[in-house]
């Protein structure tokens, strides 16, 4: 009984921070570009039902994870301050939080949104939790499996609106799961003796560091003719296709350069794969930026 009381009380930031606001603010981002780049119209209120909606499922399973996953956060520096590492808030009020953000989100899509729409958000919440999450501690190879449920929310913004899967609303997802492996990568790179605290098995402490560098450079070359597509699709002009080419090569330069003698010095290192990391983020904003505008242009 004593023990029980001496649990920690769940305290409101604590409860937000479960569900780590700046990646979700992200995932938001990417769903508005789905609803607004999908042919048709969607009432205001179905949009704000949908964004509303998404930011739940995304806090369900980024609370889900910190659940999951909070003695590997106790050991890394970079998560050990997280409201479970860091023992303010107690398991059992995090699980019961994770479960009340699903229960919530996932039927108000199915009910005033549509069943395709729940049922990819209902994917990318069992994927993000049960398989991705546990595997990470098993294989690198959790990193491609992560990138799925990470590259679903701007299909969903396209099937709140269409009820259906087209070819751009998939390449839509496809960008975005191809962007994140070069992304991702160069966090597992320059944080990786963190990685190695918590006993993840990331690419480079599993099979080398230069391994991890060309596997980048390769996703990143992949990349390049994937976010170039949208032009020939229709959905994207020649502005459009001349910043993503632009983007692409200096995307492909970043990790060129990682291959370089020396660069794999630990000084090296930290500095190249921290730039490659901050330029990803600027090359998805950007690029989506080019994307909304040119697609606005076209349709006049």
């Amino acid at each position: 009984m004593q023990a029980a009381l001496a649990q920690p009380q769940p305290r409101f930031r604590d409860l937000v921070a479960l569900t780590k606001p700046r990646v979700t603010g992200l995932v938001l981002a990417t769903t508005a570009t789905g609803i607004f780049l999908a042919p048709g119209r969607l009432a205001g209120w179905r949009i704000a039902l949908t964004l509303a909606a998404t930011t739940l499922v995304v806090g369900a399973a980024n609370t889900l994870n910190c659940w999951l996953e909070r003695d590997v956060d106790a050991l890394m520096l970079r998560t050990r301050d997280r409201p479970l590492a860091a023992r303010r808030l107690s398991p059992r009020a995090a699980l019961w939080f994770g479960f009340a953000l699903a229960a919530l989100s996932v039927p108000a899509l199915a009910l005033w949104v549509n069943a395709l729409t729940a049922f990819l958000a209902a994917v990318a919440l069992v994927s993000y939790v049960w398989i991705y999450t546990p595997l990470k501690r098993r294989t690198p190879k959790a990193l491609v499996v992560g990138a799925v449920p990470g590259a679903i929310p701007p299909l969903l913004g396209w099937t709140a609106v269409t009820g259906r899967v087209d070819l751009p609303g998939f390449w839509l997802f496809l960008v975005l799961f191809v962007w994140q492996l070069p992304h991702f990568l160069a966090i597992t790179l320059y944080l990786q003796e963190d990685y190695g605290r918590g006993g993840l098995r990331v690419l480079p402490l599993v099979k080398g560091e230069r391994t991890a560098r060309w596997h980048l450079l390769a996703y990143t070359a992949a990349l390049v003719p994937v976010s170039l597509a949208f032009t020939p699709m229709g959905i994207a002009g020649r502005a459009y296709l001349a910043v993503a080419a632009l983007l692409g090569l200096l995307f492909l330069g970043f990790a060129v350069r990682g291959l370089r003698k020396g660069a794999i010095e630990r000084a090296a290192r930290g500095a190249w794969a921290r730039g490659v990391f901050a330029y990803s983020i600027v090359y998805l904003l950007v690029l989506s930026a080019a994307l909304l505008l040119d697609a606005t242009k076209l349709r006049g």
